[in-house]
């Protein structure tokens, strides 16, 4: 069964086209891992500072699998450390994930 993983973001006013460049800096990192089956950044349209970023997986150890996986540390340095440089300067001020499945919906 589908499992949804849903990083919810906070993301102080100004900062989100920073946050959007580095997630796209590493587009695709995920899309070979094992379950993987989809990902999407979700930017505010109204007052909110939460940006979310929900990924799908096939079951729960798909992503614990990658989670615990050398791509998943890598994946989430940036572009600058990669490079050997320094660490750049957080874009959020905190970070939660929240857990859900596939409940009832339709195909469209």
């Amino acid at each position: 069964m589908t499992v949804i993983k849903i990083n919810a973001i906070t993301v102080p006013a100004g900062s989100g086209d920073e946050l959007a460049h580095r997630f796209a800096a590493r587009a695709g990192a995920v899309d070979g891992a094992e379950g993987f089956e989809g990902f999407e950044l979700l930017k505010p349209t109204d007052d909110r500072d939460q940006w979310l970023v929900v990924t799908r997986w096939r079951d729960e150890d798909s992503f614990q699998a990658w989670v615990a996986s050398p791509s998943f540390a890598e994946g989430h340095r940036s572009a600058v450390e990669r490079a050997g440089g320094e660490a750049p300067k957080p874009v959020s001020t905190h970070s939660e994930v929240w857990n859900y499945e596939i409940a009832g919906g339709s195909p469209g």
